[in-house]
This record gives structure tokens, sequence and C-alpha cells, in this order.
């Protein structure tokens, strides 16, 4: 149903346990009642999500954090009021109120608010804060087009807000700022860079050895069900006629290839992110045996989006 028309009845289905995929500024999320412990044991199902892997909890506006978990820290304070709404999570200690599901049982919680109007206006109208990973199986290709969702999940949701597509294109970038300094544990759409102006220097450690601490860590994710291979100037780049698809930055190579999507003519990193996941679904149903795929600059949003073709190459690895 229409973002703008079905919030409503979409805000009753949440209230009454049921999962409502929503669209966002980064990718569309499968959204539950975060304070309600069976609705969000449905994520996991409809998802095959491991139980080990904690989920962003949502919220409608800024404020809302501290009535959730009581005081919030500095740095806390400073990060959301310099980029919320929009695409930054924050790890901070779980508050009672949220069900140890929603974390996987670590003490700490993923949280944002939003940068759309629709995620945000369904937030506020649940009258609940949202668990919400990404609207799609587990480990592969994030949802940025409704039609993705549906395509992906079918049945297993109970509403689909219908939204376009989504503006960002990739997931936000998560920081924990329970330490002395802060640390990003998964990039995404809001840059390091941006994050360095406003709070000096972080750590960047975008990986799990044990137990996640954030999703979208694991070596081995963001994957189509077509195997891919990330190649650098040096690697193979004609398609030699075989039956394989490719992704590239700026412009397509040469030879013959059964499919070529490119995400941004202009050398624009925001284009690029924002394509990435739609170029790759459609390649994915391609009807290839293989998408090779080029990296982008390693500045800005460039990281995030070469950081998601690295997981996606390691499923296939």
């Amino acid at each position: 149903m229409s973002a703008d028309s079905g919030v409503a009845e979409a805000a009753a289905v949440l209230r009454a346990g049921g999962l409502v995929a929503f669209p966002t500024e980064t990718v569309y999320g499968l959204g539950a009642n975060a304070l309600d412990a069976q609705a969000v044991a449905r994520i996991f199902a409809a998802k095959a999500r491991p139980s080990f892997d904690p989920l962003i909890t949502h919220l409608a506006e800024a404020a809302e954090l501290e009535k959730l978990v009581g005081t919030v820290s500095p740095a806390v304070a400073v990060l959301a009021e310099r980029f919320w709404p929009g695409p930054l999570t924050l790890i901070v200690d779980r508050p009672a109120a949220i069900p140890p599901i929603v974390t996987s049982g670590l003490e700490t919680m993923a949280v944002r608010v939003p940068d759309h109007a629709a995620a945000r206006g369904l937030i506020a109208a649940a009258g609940v804060p949202v668990a919400a990973p990404s609207a799609n199986r587990f480990g592969q290709l994030s949802p940025t087009w409704a039609e993705h969702v549906v395509a992906g999940l079918g049945a297993a949701v109970d509403v689909v807000l219908d939204g376009g597509p989504t503006r960002c294109g990739i997931e936000s970038t998560i920081v924990d700022v329970r330490g002395e300094r802060p640390v990003v544990l998964r990039l995404g759409a809001l840059p390091v860079e941006s994050l360095e102006e406003a709070v000096g220097p972080v750590t960047v450690r975008p990986g799990s050895s044990g137990q996640p601490v954030a999703p979208g860590t694991l070596a081995a994710h963001y994957a189509p069900r077509t195997p891919l291979r990330l190649v650098t100037g040096a690697g193979p780049m004609d398609g030699g006629g075989a039956r394989r698809g490719f992704l590239g930055f700026r412009s397509r190579p040469a030879g013959e290839w059964a499919a070529v999507e490119v995400l941004s003519s202009d050398g624009d990193l925001t284009e690029a992110a924002a394509r990435l996941f739609d170029a790759l679904h459609r390649l994915d149903g391609a009807g290839v045996d293989e998408i090779v795929v080029e990296p982008v600059p390693e500045v800005g949003v460039g990281r995030a989006v070469n950081d998601r073709l690295r997981r996606a190459a390691a499923t296939w690895g």
C-alpha cells in the first residue's frame, strides 16, 4: 500500500504484533513493536535471521531516546543533535523496557531516528519504538524498492508500505559511543569524514569477532544469489562472451557482457551508493552465471559501498 495513505493501518498492525515493511532514507526496514518479544521473534523467523545478530530500534524523534534510556551521554547528545533524523545508528546501553531478543541478549542497544517522513509517521502513529532490520532474507541483497521486499519476503510481511526508491541506498553508519573515542562498527550512508567533523577522530572497526555488537558486520553478507567476484584494475575485466554481468562505477568495460550496470557516469559516489543494491538486484535477475564488480573510490560514502561489495564477494569466495 502507499506510504502516504497506509500509515494508520500499518501502525495498527504494529500495535497488534504484526510485521510492517516500511521505507527509510537508507533501505526498507522490516518492523515490529520493539516492546513485544513475540512480535520481534517474527522478524527473525521471516528473515531466517540467526538469533545472535541484534536489531536496530527506530524512534520517531530524538527526544524519545532519553525517555527510553534515561540520561544520555554527552557524546550521544552531540551526535543525535547533529545527525538525527538521519542515517546514523548509535550503540547505547539497553533499557529494561527493550526485551533481550531485540539485542540478541546483549546489554547494548542499537538505535536511530530515520530521516523519512513515512517511517517517522509510522513510528509516531504506532506509539512504540520499532525494531527493524533490512526487509530481506538474511545475508542477501538489501531492499531499496518495495518490489524488492515483496520478491524476497512475500507473505511473511503483513503490510508493505511503498515509498518508492530509498534515497541513500545503503544502510546507516553504526557508531559505538560508550568509550573515550567513538568506534565505527559499520560503515554506512553517513561518511566517516562527517562524523569526524562533528566529534574529532574516530576509530573504524567494521567487523565482528564472536557475537556481533551491531548488525551487518559479519564477513559474508549483502550477497546476491548469483556468484559475485570483486576485481581491481589488475583483474580480468573482459566478459569473454560468457554469461557474465558487470557492475561498474563510471563506465562499462570492453568485451561482451550479458548485462551491464553503471553506478554513476558522473563519478558521483552518493549516486553510486543510492543505485548499488538496485543495480545488483537487476543483475541478480538477469540470468547470468557470475557478476563481476569493480570497486569505487575508497573515500566518503565510497568506503561503505566497497564494504558491501567485499562482504558480498566473501559469500562466494
